[in-house]
């Protein structure tokens, strides 16, 4: 095995900008309070309510979770890296936030599957629903979630760790992800590049290939609802459409593309590592009326418990 002679790398940052830095922290950091807020609301809404007794808010609740920590493992680092002179992380570090990264990232995108599955059941099979989506079922998908999510990172870390850095150490983007370390690699990529794709590219693409089956199904029965039936069904299942493209096509981008190439990775990144987590509340908030009555019920009752 050759050499390893880096001991940390460093960041050439979003846009190389130091213009547009001052900017970007502000933009960035006030994106970051936005997740945490959003998302701590629906998890306090969700888990202070009846509403998670119903496997869809369960899953929502543990999406929001996702989102939280997802974000956490990025953003601090960015926001830091922006008002930084020189924004660098140890090799460890790196590593480790390569694991975390898309560790939750995997458990994230198992969850939308499990979300899928569930609006699936509701409209194709309403009458056997309580019954194939008891408790125990959800605890089972979300415990899948966690150990595929794991699977595929650990398979991720195992191969960044076998490969040696012994020459420039400068990462062209704002976090540690897989492309950007092994264009840093001192050796021939082409094979690692071609696993990478298969553990990561084609598998988002298959799982989002799925998604959109199961909601082209879903619409197909939806025809012999009645309108309000088919209303509801249609608002549920279009904000879990509008996340689960704002979350996959821009995977879909990075991770089938080979590592060599010049491409907009680190751009197209802040769509699922900042936005999409950002976004998700509002979809789910604002598009459904159950949530808005928990919401408003709740944070009703919060001031009111304190005048007493």
């Amino acid at each position: 095995m050759e050499k390893q002679n880096v001991t940390e790398f460093v960041f050439t940052g979003l846009f190389e900008s130091e213009q547009t830095e001052l900017l970007l922290f502000f933009l960035f950091l006030l994106c970051y309070v936005a997740v945490l807020m959003g998302n701590s609301i629906i998890l306090l809404t969700i888990c202070c309510s009846h509403l998670l007794e119903q496997p869809m808010y369960y899953f929502l609740c543990h999406l929001s979770l996702m989102d939280l920590c997802y974000t956490s493992t990025v953003a601090p680092q960015l926001i830091r890296n922006l008002a930084a002179t020189r924004a660098n992380i140890s090799y460890k570090n790196c590593m480790t936030q390569l694991f975390t990264s898309h560790w939750l990232a995997g458990v994230e995108i198992f969850i939308l599957v499990c979300m899928a599955f569930d609006r699936y059941v509701a409209i194709v099979k309403p009458l056997h629903y309580m019954m194939i989506m008891n408790r125990k079922r959800c605890h089972m998908l979300i415990a899948v979630a966690w150990g595929l999510g794991f699977w595929h990172s650990i398979a991720m870390l195992l191969m960044v760790l076998s490969l040696p850095f012994c020459g420039p150490n400068v990462i062209d983007h704002y976090m540690c992800d897989i492309k950007p370390l092994l264009r840093l690699v001192c050796k021939d990529i082409h094979v690692v590049s071609i696993l990478v794709i298969a553990n990561s590219g084609t598998v988002v693409v298959a799982i989002f290939t799925v998604l959109l089956v199961s909601y082209v199904l879903i619409l197909y029965n939806l025809r012999t609802r009645s309108s309000a039936g088919r209303r509801k069904a249609l608002s549920t299942c279009s904000s879990h459409m509008m996340v689960v493209v704002l979350f996959f096509v821009p995977c879909i981008y990075i991770y089938i593309l080979p590592a060599g190439g010049k491409n907009k990775d680190k751009e197209i990144s802040v769509f699922y590592t900042m936005i999409a987590p950002m976004l998700n509340p509002l979809i789910y908030t604002l598009r459904n009326k159950e949530m808005k009555i928990a919401m408003g019920k709740i944070w009703w009752q919060i001031p009111h418990s304190r005048l007493k």
